[in-house]
């Protein structure tokens, strides 16, 4: 059970009413994340405008949901992992295969590969990434505008597995359990 307050859409601050509209037209449902995190209209609205600012940048849909997926099975994160698998599969169209890969931070294509490890080393070396780290992720092909989407999208993603850690989120998606 979650440890803090999901309401109901329309019991959400009059503020976030709108932006979990948005929501619920874009996936057909509000998510209990996003009426969590709506108990605050400013943070709804960060969250959202970031993550739409990246969704338009040069990373593919299913890069940014294998990214999602290597830091939520970092952080621990069962909310994200679950949510992530499902859109993964039924948005970006990701295989169970590279689902489960994602999970950790691999895959099969080599850029991809790359960019999922250097993901994952921004996570645990919290920014603080080698020159050989980084020289190995523009060998794969991405430039410098590419490398900070990656290192925002692990940000973003940081962001959410924290809210959902703190608060307990009551999962809505199928279940993913961490390894």
């Amino acid at each position: 059970m979650s440890r803090l307050a999901i309401p109901a859409v329309e019991q959400s601050p009059a503020a976030s009413q709108p932006l979990l509209a948005a929501v619920n037209q874009q996936l057909g449902m509000v998510p209990n994340l996003m009426k969590l995190v709506g108990n605050s209209p400013a943070a709804l609205e960060g969250y959202l405008s970031l993550s739409g600012a990246l969704a338009k940048g040069s990373l593919s849909a299913q890069l940014r949901e294998r990214i999602a997926l290597t830091i939520a099975e970092y952080n621990g994160c069962d909310y994200c992992l679950a949510a992530h698998a499902y859109l993964g599969k039924n948005l970006a169209k990701l295989s169970d295969a590279e689902i489960d890969a994602a999970r950790d931070a691999h895959a099969t294509d080599a850029k991809t590969h790359a960019a999922l490890q250097f993901a994952l080393q921004v996570a645990q070396q919290r920014g603080r990434v080698s020159d050989a780290e980084l020289s190995n992720l523009r060998a794969a092909g991405f430039d410098d505008a590419a490398v900070i989407e990656i290192v925002l999208n692990v940000a973003v993603n940081v962001l959410t597995n924290y809210v959902n850690n703190v608060a307990h989120t009551d999962v809505d998606f199928p279940k993913v359990n961490p390894r």
